[in-house]
């Protein structure tokens, strides 16, 4: 198995699951942005110009992913340096 990377910026609460290689420099070609009213959050997958899924945005991030995945999260914000 695969170790993905996860950012998390505790500041404005927002996670970025990588679906790609660590030393992979992949654009996001296309967003697709979901606002499920269920889960009550903000949900955007990105897609790279062939239309395979590389990464996954988590808005609401503290409430929507399990805390051990935000703890060994590499931090952005200052908070986490």
């Amino acid at each position: 198995m695969t170790d993905v990377r996860v950012t998390y910026d505790k500041t404005v609460n927002a996670a970025y699951v990588y679906l790609t290689e660590a030393q992979a420099r992949v654009r996001s070609a296309r967003t697709y942005p979901c606002d499920p009213v269920d889960v009550d959050g903000m949900i955007n997958l990105d897609f790279d110009e062939h239309g395979r899924l590389i990464g996954i945005e988590v808005l609401a991030a503290s409430s929507k992913l399990p805390e051990y995945l935000l703890q060994s999260a590499e931090r952005l914000d200052t908070e986490g340096s």
